[in-house]
């Protein structure tokens, strides 16, 4: 990792807060320089590591926002903007020409190139690569430098969305032949201190390209994966900033006059995927039996007290531009349950794998309320609890039903190729169907909008009434910081927050 000189002041030495050095902010809507930014982020893991291909959860999202760029990123509306890249074009969606931004510099003081592009990308492209992305390079034929500004990207097949795809935090840019462990990015911190799984600590990049960004002098963000511990952590003035806050006390939080709540509608869905290419989820009436056994409505009550919204099995999130309101209702039908149940035939009950802090909070009572309405259906439910500690390598994609869930992302398709194609690495129902990675291959590169919008309603028609996964539920992603905290800001389809950069604190 790379190491520079200690930080001045650590907010852990002193036991809580440092606060802005500036001596007033009477005009607390202009953004301020100085003081020690704490945030308090959950699925941390001493397995963390600072390269991108690695990224998985919450944690290492954030930390990769704050040391590196991507060639796009998102405004604050959810719309496409320039990052590394001020430029791009095409004319088949096929081949792809990016122009990059002048005057960029690494925080080891090498300026941008397009060579320093060429590598990072083809960093998740190698054939043994465990990268998280790895899957959406599968599209990418080649990448090629074409003097010092400027990158071409040739695909097998057109993607309308490759720009959008590329703001994807596991994008980041780091110095041609540099050790992406090693930090080294062009983003708003630098990186002091990482301890995996305990704490990282940054500091300001006085060069950021963004001369409107990076207003603390430090960011530490501390590994907190109980979601009670970050509470109390940011109650007691500890931090400034906590994630994935529990439904059941934001009523809580907000009648404490030092919070503020954030909430992002709907940006994050529930799953229980069933493995389809063994028993009993082969079979169709199987699934169509678990989808009708499930009462959402009590879900969305007794789960997250009324933060966030019904799903209806799609696969694209309520943000999404093609998210289809048409589908047919898997509503809780005991009758209906029953019905494909017995047509099934299955003479053994279904196992539901789960566990909390593995996938979402409250995931063992989920599976609880999931448990008593089968039964009310007369489907017989065992939950299976598991330790989280392995639970991606151990359970899911492995045990034959279990709990999952999914951040929104920016575009249809960056769901889709991640999730849903049959060979995508993280289809976590297995469930291959060869009419639906037509339609998502195709969807992703028709350049008709009512073309495209049709493909992806049939998209979601077509998983909603055979796919092997259940998605009975949207949360919304509920976050807060303390009330001397400006400039955060939620935006949708972005998996991890960019607002760090945006943030600063108020005496």
């Amino acid at each position: 990792m790379q190491h520079t000189a200690a930080l001045s002041v650590s907010a852990s030495a002193v036991g809580g807060l440092v606060l802005p050095r500036w001596a007033s902010a009477q005009d607390a809507a202009v953004p301020q320089r100085g003081g020690h930014l704490i945030l308090a982020i959950d699925n941390a893991s001493s397995s963390d590591r600072l390269d991108p291909a690695y990224y998985f959860e919450q944690y290492m999202y954030h930390i990769g926002r704050q040391l590196f760029n991507t060639l796009t990123e998102l405004n604050d509306d959810g719309s496409l903007a320039p990052g590394l890249a001020e430029s791009w074009d095409t004319q088949d969606a096929v081949q792809w020409v990016f122009q990059l931004r002048q005057g960029v510099t690494f925080h080891n003081g090498k300026t941008l190139t397009a060579a320093d592009v060429v590598y990072s990308l083809n960093h998740h492209r190698a054939e043994d690569s465990p990268s998280a992305v790895k899957g959406y390079m599968e599209q990418v034929a080649e990448v090629a430098a074409h003097g010092e500004r400027e990158v071409h990207i040739t695909l097998t097949g057109p993607n309308m969305d490759l720009p959008s795809l590329l703001g994807e935090v596991n994008f980041a840019i780091t110095p041609e032949g540099a050790n992406f462990d090693d930090g080294i990015g062009t983003g708003p911190f630098v990186l002091e201190r990482f301890e995996p799984g305990v704490r990282t600590l940054v500091r300001r990049n006085d060069n950021y390209w963004k001369s409107d960004r990076a207003f603390v002098d430090s960011v530490e963000t501390r590994a907190f994966n109980d979601a009670s511990a970050r509470v109390a952590a940011l109650m007691s003035g500890s931090v400034h900033f906590i994630n994935r806050v529990t439904p059941s006390i934001v009523s809580r939080l907000e009648s404490a006059s030092s919070v503020q709540i954030n909430r992002n509608s709907g940006s994050f869905q529930v799953t229980f995927p069933g493995l389809a290419d063994r028993a009993p989820f082969d079979n169709l009436d199987v699934r169509l039996a678990m989808k009708h056994a499930l009462d959402r409505e009590q879900l969305l009550k007794m789960l997250v007290q009324g933060y966030g919204q019904v799903g209806n099995d799609s696969p694209l999130f309520p943000s999404n531009a093609y998210f289809t309101t048409d589908l047919p209702s898997h509503a809780f039908d005991p009758d209906k349950a029953l019905h494909h149940w017995r047509k099934a035939g299955v003479e053994r009950p279904i196992r539901l794998s789960v566990a909390d802090g593995a996938t979402f909070e409250g995931a063992v009572s989920a599976a609880e309320l999931y448990q008593q309405s089968a039964q009310r259906a007369g489907i017989p439910l065992e939950i299976n609890r598991v330790p989280a500690d392995g639970y991606w390598s151990e359970v899911w994609r492995q045990h034959e039903f279990c709990a999952s869930g999914w951040s929104s992302r920016p575009t249809a398709d960056a769901y889709l190729s991640m999730v849903n194609l049959s060979n995508a690495p993280w289809n976590e129902s297995r469930w291959a169907n060869e009419q639906l990675d037509q339609l998502i291959i195709a969807a992703r590169g028709e350049q008709d909008e009512a073309t495209r919008r049709q493909m992806y309603h049939d998209i979601q028609v077509l998983y909603q009434q055979e796919g092997s996964t259940v998605a009975p539920l949207y949360m919304d992603s509920i976050s807060a910081t303390s009330a001397n905290v400006r400039g955060y800001v939620d935006v949708p389809g972005e998996v991890a927050t960019r607002s760090v950069e945006k943030m600063w604190l108020v005496g």
